[in-house]
Parts: structure tokens; sequence; C-alpha cells
């Protein structure tokens, strides 16, 4: 699929975003054909460039930084320069959706904020991420992932009952926002095409893992006498009952999905799980048939378990690690990953867009830009636009 192709082709996203979640959502429209401008700061520019979450780099800069950031173009404005500011404004006036997640009262005192915007340009789309609302007594904190997972009650329902409160190991919090925000913006550009305006599309980090959280968030406001409490042994997901979880094996893990416990004693050759075949018990002693799980499964490896529950369509799966998986022929087939060719020669490897179009998968084509990379050809175009308007006017 060609760009022009894509479903966003044509429309001009201006990113002020930085770090993660608003990177994350522009890269998604990126994606999908739309063209992005990273607006940042001369000289500095984002500071996710050199946001180092681990000790690797690419070409100077954080590896995440290039991987979420692919496929944008990136222009340098001074917003305390006047002639830079008045420039910027003649991006805006042309672009469709605008970007940001600041903490609330940011963009306005840079005097970007949506009511501004919006004078410049009525038909613009402006997404704001921003960490918990626009009031209440957490407006000031910083909206950061781990921060977010540990106020909106995430912590409790991973891992097993006695483990204390547990993080996620990828910043959930961020992508989930992004994602949600790319779906009230995409609703916004469609509500345009009948009103002939934009809009303020606004959500928070704390929201979207409140949203995230739905299942156990609606059982605990409609049945307060039923704890929702994670599973003593194998802990898994708080509101299924049964075997759901993983067990070590003898050479590595197995995840036991959905199965009747009765069907499970059977192909296992576990008598200890007779007693509790009854289904009115899967809940209930949950954590007794965990731990008769715990103690059978490591009697035998993780393929001879699956040629036994496989056939019989028990749901379940080998437990993979980053080795495993990139050479199984499972993760080959999906053509997940693609090489971008950075400027100094070399290459960045990383995933593509999960999206298909027509049975077409969406492929990326350019690594992250150096700053101010676009400067000259993005000035050129502010100048051929005000030049237009100019023109206009005198006619």
């Amino acid at each position: 699929m060609n760009p022009q192709e894509k479903p966003l082709a044509g429309l001009l996203v201006l990113d002020f975003s930085q770090f993660l979640s608003g990177p994350s959502a522009a890269l998604r429209l990126a994606d999908l054909g739309a063209r992005v401008i990273k607006i940042e700061r001369p000289g500095r520019g984002e500071d996710g460039r050199n946001l180092y979450l681990s000790d690797c780099v690419v070409e100077g800069e954080s590896t995440l930084f290039h991987a979420i950031n692919r496929d944008k173009e990136s222009y340098c404005v001074d917003l305390k320069d006047s002639a830079q500011r008045q420039a910027l404004n003649t991006l805006i006036s042309q672009a469709d959706i605008l970007i940001a997640n600041f903490r609330p009262g940011v963009m306005h005192r840079l005097g970007l904020d949506y009511r501004a915007v919006k004078a410049i340009n009525p038909r613009i789309v402006y997404g704001e991420i921003n960490g918990y609302g626009l009031t209440g007594p957490w407006t000031g904190r910083p909206g950061q992932d781990l921060l977010l997972q540990a106020l909106s009650g995430l912590t409790g329902l991973s891992g097993s009952r006695d483990d204390g409160p547990v993080a996620m190991g990828v910043p959930v919090a961020d992508i989930f926002t992004g994602a949600q925000l790319v779906q009230g913006i995409l609703a916004a550009i469609f509500a345009r095409e009948f009103s002939g305006e934009g809009c303020h599309v606004q959500i928070s980090m704390l929201e979207a893992m409140l949203d995230f959280q739905f299942e156990p968030l609606t059982i605990a406001l409609h049945d307060p006498q039923q704890s929702i409490e994670r599973a003593a042994v194998n802990g898994a997901h708080t509101l299924v009952a049964g075997a759901y979880g993983f067990y070590r094996t003898l050479d590595g893990y197995i995840a036991l999905s959905m199965g009747r416990i009765e069907d499970l004693a059977r192909l296992l050759d576990c008598a200890a799980l007779l007693p509790y075949c009854d289904p009115a018990l899967a809940f209930s002693e949950r954590d007794a048939i965990k731990q008769v799980l715990a103690s059978h499964m490591p009697s035998q490896t993780t393929a001879h378990w699956l040629s036994l529950l496989e056939p019989a369509d028990i749901w379940c799966a080998e437990v993979l690690d980053w080795e495993q998986l990139l050479a199984h022929d499972g993760f080959k087939a999906v053509d997940m990953l693609q090489s971008l060719p950075m400027p100094n020669g070399g290459t960045l490897t990383t995933s593509r867009c999960p999206i298909r179009i027509d049975e077409q998968a969406l492929w990326g084509n350019l690594p992250a830009p150096k700053l101010g990379q676009h400067q000259a050809s993005v000035l050129q175009e502010i100048e051929l636009a005000q030049k237009a308007l100019h023109e206009g006017k005198e006619a």
C-alpha cells in the first residue's frame, strides 16, 4: 500500500507532545497515512530524545524516541520569537489535528490552548492528554505511567494475593491513553465532515486507566459484598475461576485458560482434581484447584501437556520468552518487524503498525527525524501559505 492510499493521507498533524502517550497517538496517525510534524524546542528538542530507559542508544538518542517518533518530521520553534510564532500560527492555520500532553494550564501559558488555536483555525481537531483530569487534588501531579498504575488500582489485579502491588511491565497507561485519544480524534475528524468545525478532544490518563479496568470496577460498584481478590496461587485474572493461570512444567511454563476441571482431571491424569469437578466449586475452591495443578504440572514437559490438551480443544499455550518468540514460526508469520534506514547508515528494527487494511499491512518509511531536520522545507511551505493568504486579501 502506497502512502497516498492510506486512509488518513492528506491530513496534517502538529505533534506538540513529549515522552510516550501523546507521541504514541501521533505515531498511529502517521501509520494510518497522516503527515505528522513534530514541533520541538530549538537546540534541545523534545525531552524524550534523551530519555534513556536502558543503555540502548541509537545514533546518540534514546531507542524509545526512535521507535515512537518514526515517520514524523521535526520543526523547531522558539515561542518567544515573534516571527517564529507568526510562522507557527500559519502552520496551525493549515493543520487538521494538534496533539499535546502537558499538565493542565501549560498550553494556555504558551498561548496555544484550544481557544487560542481555534481562533486561528476553527476546523482543527485539538487532541489533549493530561494526567488526572482538569480539576481535583491530583491535577498538578506528573502524569507518569507508574504513578497512574499506582493510583488507579491497577496494581492489585496482577500477580498473586501475597505479592503486594504488581506493576505491569509495559507503560500501559501511556499506550492505552494514546490509543483512546486516537479514537476520539478520528471520531472528531468524521464529525467535522458534517459540521465543518473541529473540536476539543480531551482524555486523562486516570480516566483511561479506569476504563481499562471496567470489568472489575463494574463488579465492585454493583456487588460491594463480593471482594475482588487475586488468587493465592498462580494468580492471573481476578475474575476468572478454576485453573486459569501459568504453571511450571518440567522444562518451562504452560498457560491454562478456559477448561472444565473434570476435563483437566481426565486429560492430565490428575486424580487430585476429581473432588473439584462440580462447576459450582470452580471459584470458591480456586486456590485449591490451582495448588493441585501447581504440584502436578512439573511432572511432565510443556510439549507433553500440550499434546494431551490441544487435541481436546482445551485452551492452553506454551509460555515463551523473547528469544523463543522471535524464533517461532508463529511470530514470523505475522511479519511484525520492519527495518528503517538511519541517517548514519545503520538500520532501526522495530515493530510496525498492527493494523491491516484490505489485507495489507501498514509499513513505515522513515526513522525518527533529527532535531530540526525538516526546518527548511516546512518553513518554505509556511512562506508559500503566507504569500497565498496575503495575495488573497489583496484580491
